[in-house]
Parts: structure tokens; C-alpha cells; sequence
């Protein structure tokens, strides 16, 4: 069997609802209003690293100190509100990020309607954008006076070399559309085209034992690299087969 009709297969396997359960991704699944989905699934994707059902836990922990309703407490919460988020962390994530987190979403969808906005600047058609995009909403994101400098660290950027694994992960849940159910497809002015494959351990092991990564280390173009191979078997949606790759590395123990 060809390599190709290999992976397609297992994206065939891995790419359904029950992938869903648990992944990170069924933290946006809780939601149907757009910008909810938005916003779980940013906070989802950055709290995502360390065992899958820690992530779950916690994100599912500080969607309750959020009522549940991510959007309307973004947008409405009183100073007395903010208080039930002090205490929260995750691994180096804390109650400084989260606040910051909260005060970007206030600031940001008190003017635009969509989170693709900050995700769109400086956007055109060409198939090597995201490099630039992720760069240019790293710069948006922490534009705020208040920015507190220890929460740069958890908005990855190819400036620093970073793969940018969970923002590429959540421009996959968000752009990529199919009828199985696993991402969302919400955003249409970034095409699944321009995607850049989440490059994570399990990813990465795979992907090198398959022959796609031949770059010793694992950063940022180790990612474009890894994609432009994807691209080779499915140059409109490459990042479908993040779906095989990663579900190999997770559940079968040859690899």
C-alpha cells in the first residue's frame, strides 16, 4: 500500500465523532454560538499540553469559573466576576494569563465580530501566509498596555523559532470543514490550504518514522517542512492527516 493511501485511511479512522471525546476539541464542542466555540477552543488549544484528560479537566474547570458562557462573561463580567479566576493554573499557566486572556476577549470583541479578525491581518491567498499571520496576531494579541510580559510565553510565534503546535491546532479546529463532525469549519477567510500541520510529540515521532521530517530538530520549519510533504498527497486540505498522525501516535503502540 502506498504511503498516501495509507494515511488516508487512518484519517478515515481517526477523523470522526468518536475522536472527539478525548480531545481538547470536545471543549469547543460544548458550544454552538460562534464566538463561544471561539474562545473555548483558544483556551482549550493553549492550555493543551500534558496528559488529554488534565487539559480537559482544567479547561473544563475554568469554563465554570466563566458561568459556562465564555463569550457573555467576557464581555459583561463585573470586577467582583474576575475574582473566581484568581487561583487558576495550569502547569505554567495562571491566574496573571487568564486575566490578561479575559481582557484581550473584552477588548477585542467589544469592536469585531469574529476572533479570524486578529487572525486575518495582513492575510492574501498565497499558500506560505500563516507564517506571517501567526507573527502579526502574536503582535495584536498582547498590544494591550497591560500586557503582562510572562504571558508571552503562551501565544507561540515562528519568530521564535516556536513549531506553534496548539495555535496551529486551533486554526485547524477552526478553519478546516467536513462533514465529520471533529472541526468546526467556522472561519472562511483562511483556507485549509494555508494551514500548517500541529507539529506535537506524537506528530513528530510518527511523522519521522514514516520518512516526512528529515530536520533533526522540531520547530517551526519542521512544521512547514512536515506539511509541505502532507500537501504532496492532498494539496487543499494537508492538515487533514494531523488526524492520522497523531491518532497513530496515540493509540497504536508500534508507533
Amino acid at each position: 500500500m502506498e504511503l498516501k493511501d495509507f494515511l488516508d485511511q487512518k484519517v478515515a479512522e481517526y477523523n470522526q465523532p468518536g475522536f472527539i471525546t478525548y480531545d481538547p476539541v470536545s471543549i469547543p464542542h460544548r458550544f454552538s454560538k460562534k464566538q463561544d466555540i471561539e474562545i473555548a477552543g483558544f483556551i482549550a488549544a493553549t492550555l493543551a499540553w500534558g496528559q488529554r484528560k488534565t487539559i480537559i479537566n482544567k479547561c473544563v474547570e475554568l469554563l465554570a469559573m466563566m458561568d459556562n458562557a465564555p463569550y457573555d462573561f467576557v464581555l459583561h463580567h463585573s470586577d467582583a466576576d474576575l475574582k473566581a479566576l484568581l487561583g487558576f493554573k495550569h502547569r505554567t499557566f495562571n491566574d496573571i494569563d487568564t486575566l490578561y486572556f479575559v481582557a484581550f476577549f473584552r477588548w477585542f470583541y467589544k469592536q469585531h465580530e469574529s476572533l479570524e479578525e486578529a487572525f486575518t491581518i495582513g492575510w492574501h491567498e498565497d499558500q506560505d501566509i500563516m507564517e506571517k499571520l501567526l507573527g502579526n496576531f502574536h503582535d495584536f494579541f498582547f498590544q494591550l498596555p497591560d500586557a503582562p510580559q510572562r504571558t508571552r510565553k503562551h501565544i507561540a510565534t515562528p519568530k521564535r523559532k516556536s513549531a506553534c503546535k496548539r495555535i496551529n491546532m486551533f486554526l485547524r479546529w477552526m478553519v478546516r470543514s467536513d462533514d465529520k463532525g471533529v472541526d468546526f469549519g467556522i472561519w472562511k477567510t483562511i483556507k485549509p490550504y494555508q494551514l500548517i500541520c500541529p507539529c506535537d510529540l506524537h506528530v513528530d515521532r510518527v511523522g519521522r518514522k514514516l520518512g516526512l521530517i528529515e530536520r533533526k530538530q522540531t520547530d517551526w520549519q519542521t512544521a512547514v517542512e512536515l506539511t509541505a510533504k502532507l500537501r504532496e498527497f492532498d494539496p487543499q486540505d494537508p492538515v487533514k492527516y494531523d488526524f492520522a498522525l497523531f491518532g497513530m501516535g496515540v493509540e497504536e503502540r508500534e508507533w
